[in-house]
C-alpha cells in the first residue's frame, strides 16, 4: 500500500494539535462559572463584559501577535498565550472583587490574541496547500475538544471542589500546552531578535485588506458565538440543567463529528460552496435554540449549532490563509481573528446589555442573532467575485 503524498499526520502537527486542545480546555472551563460567579461579587449586570473584555484585548493584540509571528517565529508567540493563561488562573482567586475580576478578563484576552494567530500560521507551514483545509479541519477538532470538555470539565470541578480549585486546574492545563511548545520546532526559517522597534505597529500592519472577504463572514458569524457564551449558561439553568457545560458539550460534539469532513469538501469543491451552506445551518440552529423550551429541544438546537461551527470554522480559515500573501500569513491570521474576537465581543456586549437577566429576552436575542446570520449569507451571494480558483470550482 502506498503512503499518500504529503502527509499531514506526523509529529509536529500532533504536537500542536496536542497543545491547542490543553490550552483550550485552560480558559473554556472557567466560561459556564464565570456568570455566576461575577454575580456572587455583586457585579450580575456586568455579566456581558466577562467575554467583551476578554475579546477586547484579544482584538487589539492580533496586530501585535502577527506583527510577532511573521517576525520572531511562531512558537516564541504560541508560548506567550499560554503563558497568559497559566498566570491568570492563579490571579483569579487573588483579586476577589469585581473591579479586580474585570481586569483579569482583559488580561486573559491576551492569551487569544496570541496563540491561535501563530498556530494557524505554523500550522500552514508544515502542511502543503492543498490540504489546508482537511489540516486545519483536524487542528480546529482539537481546539473544539477543549472547547466541549472544558466546560464540562469546569462545571464538574466546581460541583464537586470549588472555584479557586477550578481555576487552579486551569493553569495546570495551560502549564502542560507550554511544556508541549517549549519542545516544538520552529517553522519561520528568517527570524529577528526581539526589538520595541517590532513592536511599532502601522496602519498597514493592522489589517491585511486581501482577506476582507473572509473577515467580513467571520464578524458576522461570531456575533452568534458572543451570544451564545453569554446566555446558554442561564438559558440552560433556566431549563433545569444542572451542569452548565453541557450545550457547550453537545455542540462541540456535533461540530467535531463534521469538522474534518467539512475541511476535505472545501478543499475539493471550494470555500464559498460550503461556507453557504454552513451559514444556512447556522440560521436555523439559532430559530431553534431560540424557540427551545425544554432540555431536548435546546439539546437539538446544540447540535445543529454544532454542524455550523464545524463547516464554518475549517472551511473560513483556510479561504483566510487562500487569500494572504506569502511571508504575511501571521497578518491574515490576525486580521480574520480581529473579525472573530470583534464578533464575539459585539455578541456578547450587547447580548448582554439587552438581557438585563430578565429571561424572556433571550429568546428575542437568539432571533436578532439569526437574522446576523442571514446578512452574512446575503454578503455571499452579493460580493463580488474574487478570481481565486479556491472561491470556484478548486478540485484537488
Amino acid at each position: 500500500m502506498t503512503k499518500p503524498a504529503n502527509p499531514i499526520l506526523n509529529i509536529h502537527f500532533g504536537l500542536v494539535c496536542l497543545s491547542s486542545l490543553l490550552f483550550s480546555c485552560s480558559f473554556n472551563m472557567l466560561i459556564p462559572e464565570l456568570p455566576g460567579y461575577l454575580s456572587s461579587l455583586g457585579g450580575g449586570e456586568y455579566k456581558g463584559l466577562i467575554i467583551a473584555l476578554f475579546t477586547l484585548t484579544a482584538g487589539i493584540s492580533r496586530p501585535f501577535s502577527g506583527r510577532l509571528t511573521d517576525t520572531m517565529g511562531r512558537v516564541p508567540v504560541m508560548v506567550v498565550g499560554s503563558v497568559v493563561c497559566f498566570i491568570c488562573g492563579f490571579l483569579y482567586p487573588v483579586l476577589g472583587t469585581v473591579a479586580g475580576f474585570l481586569f483579569l478578563r482583559l488580561l486573559h484576552g491576551f492569551s487569544t490574541g496570541f496563540k491561535p494567530t501563530a498556530t494557524s500560521a505554523y500550522v500552514a507551514d508544515i502542511v502543503p496547500r492543498e490540504r489546508w483545509g482537511e489540516a486545519l479541519g483536524i487542528h480546529g477538532l482539537c481546539f473544539s475538544t477543549g472547547l466541549a470538555v472544558g466546560p464540562a470539565i469546569g462545571s464538574a470541578i466546581r460541583l464537586a471542589y470549588s472555584l479557586n480549585v477550578l481555576f487552579y486546574t486551569s493553569s495546570a492545563f495551560a502549564l502542560m500546552s507550554i511544556i508541549i511548545l517549549m519542545n516544538m520546532k520552529e517553522t519561520l526559517k528568517e527570524k529577528q531578535r526581539f526589538s520595541w522597534a517590532i513592536l511599532k505597529i502601522s496602519r498597514r500592519d493592522i489589517i491585511a485588506l486581501e482577506v476582507l472577504p473572509a473577515a467580513i463572514i467571520t464578524f458576522l458569524s461570531y456575533t452568534a458565538y458572543g451570544v451564545i457564551l453569554t446566555l446558554i449558561p442561564d438559558w440552560s439553568a433556566h431549563l433545569g440543567i444542572a451542569n452548565k457545560g453541557l450545550f457547550f458539550m453537545v455542540f462541540t460534539v456535533a461540530s467535531v463529528l463534521i469538522r474534518i469532513s467539512a475541511g476535505k469538501v472545501s478543499d475539493k469543491y471550494g470555500r464559498i460552496r460550503v461556507i453557504k451552506a454552513g451559514l444556512i445551518i447556522l440560521f436555523i440552529a439559532l430559530l431553534i435554540v431560540g424557540y427551545a423550551d425544554t432540555i431536548t429541544g435546546l439539546m437539538a438546537g446544540a447540535v445543529i449549532y454544532g454542524m455550523a461551527n464545524g463547516i464554518l470554522s475549517p472551511s473560513v480559515n483556510a479561504w483566510t490563509i487562500d487569500l494572504s500573501l506569502p511571508g504575511h500569513r501571521g497578518k491574515a491570521v490576525a486580521t480574520m481573528y480581529i473579525a472573530l474576537e470583534a464578533g464575539i465581543g459585539l455578541g456578547a456586549l450587547f447580548s448582554g446589555w439587552f438581557y438585563q437577566d430578565v429571561i424572556s429576552m433571550i429568546p428575542i436575542i437568539m432571533y436578532v442573532s439569526a437574522g446576523i446570520t442571514i446578512v452574512a449569507l446575503g454578503y455571499m451571494f452579493i460580493r463580488r467575485q474574487i478570481s481565486l480558483p479556491e472561491e470556484s470550482e478548486l478540485t484537488v
